[in-house]
């Protein structure tokens, strides 16, 4: 057992993965009721894509900072009382952001709501995180990886396809929030099968344990799986970021999509998909290497982006690119998360598994956002103001944004946006096969 790596008191007990997904769900049903129902509804309700990009950017803000309060989580109380604290204040969260009407009035503090609610929803993926590091051995990274990822994106899907419906059909917009967050806390049932993992108590106390966590994230990283799973995650390689702008009602429609094809594709249906895609990653992960299925799935979903750009906009062909689109996230995701446990080991287990997760996400904030912005620049919808009135003109970045999206798309529209992510997914899948071969193959894990 390495030094400040975490302990039990009790015989260890492994717990069927399933446990992991049902523990996972209020992690990833917050960041759907942002990223579908609210970011439908705010489109829905006048604000420019822009503006309601800027939800998921509240959403992912923290999310890639989050390795810097994650030795709080490794040195403090156990995993298992930093989920029940988490998930409670991320059920209040949702019932906060769902109270306050969608405008151009209350946007600021609605970005607030969803920040605050995303840093603290973090800790209930950290805590989830330092007792699966523990409890995960080699041999079920992938396994473990699938069902974990899972509860990810089925709460994803959870959360976007419930929460738009709740929001449409009750007769107050709080009502859902309340439901949702009563959902929340029904997931802290599932303690009961896993074990009481401990905080990390080295010599010299919090301090001592902080600088012991700090030391087991330098010495990973200094390896070459270390090196190599950052360098990936921080590419922006499988990232997921156009669902987020997808699913605005103002891009939906270019397709002829409403609430109904949203909530479904983005929701329900997409879930489905997303998990049976969590478990097709988790398989490929135990026959090959993490990071070279990772590498390929990327570049799969920058191909998957350019067909839906180039068919027909039909309401079939958003239904149907979606699903696949979903699936090969689901891909990716599993992926991810079986990369980092290949890398990590159990010691400091929360800020080791952060750190990589702050890494995927920083690409996933500034592209997502950037990626509502070439949308914006295509339909010309940043010179309208979200309340009504004169026209704006547009600003110089604007221009040039448009000018830069003309060059590689002749006539812009919402498809532009796919473009613009398999780009850079293109880029940067050949960047990393160029680092890799300069550092030399990767030996073949152990079956």
């Amino acid at each position: 057992m390495t030094t400040g790596q975490a302990t039990t008191t009790e015989p260890m007990r492994v717990p069927h993965p399933v446990v992991y997904t049902l523990l996972y769900i209020p992690f990833g049903a917050l960041s759907g009721f942002v990223g579908v129902a609210l970011t439908f509804m705010a489109s829905a309700n006048g604000l420019s894509v822009t503006d309601t990009s800027l939800l998921n950017g509240a959403n992912l803000l923290t999310s890639w900072l989050k390795w810097t309060w994650a030795p709080m989580v490794d040195v403090t109380l156990s995993p298992k009382k930093w989920y029940v604290f988490a998930t409670a204040a991320s059920a209040l969260g949702v019932f906060g952001m769902s109270a306050l009407p969608i405008n151009e009035h209350t946007l600021p503090l609605l970005l607030v709501i969803i920040a605050a609610a995303s840093l603290i929803n973090s800790i209930v993926g950290m805590a989830i995180e330092a007792i699966m590091a523990v409890t995960t051995s080699e041999a079920e990274q992938g396994r473990v990886s699938a069902w974990f990822q899972a509860g990810n994106l089925g709460g994803a899907a959870f959360g976007g396809a419930l929460g738009l419906l709740l929001l449409q059909v009750l007769p107050a917009p709080w009502m859902a929030g309340a439901l949702m967050a009563s959902a929340f806390m029904a997931c802290c049932l599932a303690l009961r099968w896993v074990p009481d993992i401990q905080a990390h108590k080295p010599a010299g106390g919090v301090w001592g344990a902080t600088t012991t966590v700090v030391r087991d994230v330098w010495a990973m990283l200094k390896t070459r799986a270390g090196f190599l799973s950052a360098l990936l995650c921080v590419l922006p390689i499988g990232t997921g970021a156009a669902q987020g702008v997808l699913a605005q009602a103002e891009i939906a429609k270019h397709w002829g999509a409403g609430a109904t094809e949203v909530g479904l594709v983005q929701g329900l249906f997409g879930g489905v998909v997303m998990t049976a895609g969590c478990f097709a990653g988790g398989w490929l992960c135990d026959r090959f290497h993490p990071r070279t299925v990772y590498a390929g799935i990327g570049l799969a979903l920058a191909f998957i982006a350019i067909g839906m750009g180039l068919s027909p906009a039909t309401v079939t062909m958003y239904i149907g690119w979606n699903m696949i689109y979903s699936f090969a996230v689901g891909l990716a995701y599993s992926g991810f998360t079986a990369v980092v446990l290949s890398a990590i080991g159990s010691g400091s287990a929360a800020t080791k598994y952060s750190f990589f997760a702050s890494l995927s996400n920083f690409p996933i904030w500034w592209l997502g956002l950037l990626l509502g912005r070439v949308a914006d620049s295509a339909l010309g919808t940043t010179t309208t103001p979200t309340g009504g009135g004169a026209p704006v003109p547009p600003g110089a970045f604007d221009v040039w944004l448009a000018k830069v999206v003309g060059l590689f798309h002749g006539a812009p529209g919402p498809t532009s946006l796919l473009y613009t992510e398999a780009l850079f997914g293109v880029v940067a899948v050949v960047l990393f096969s160029l680092v890799l071969n300069l550092l030399g193959k990767a030996p073949k894990p152990a079956v």
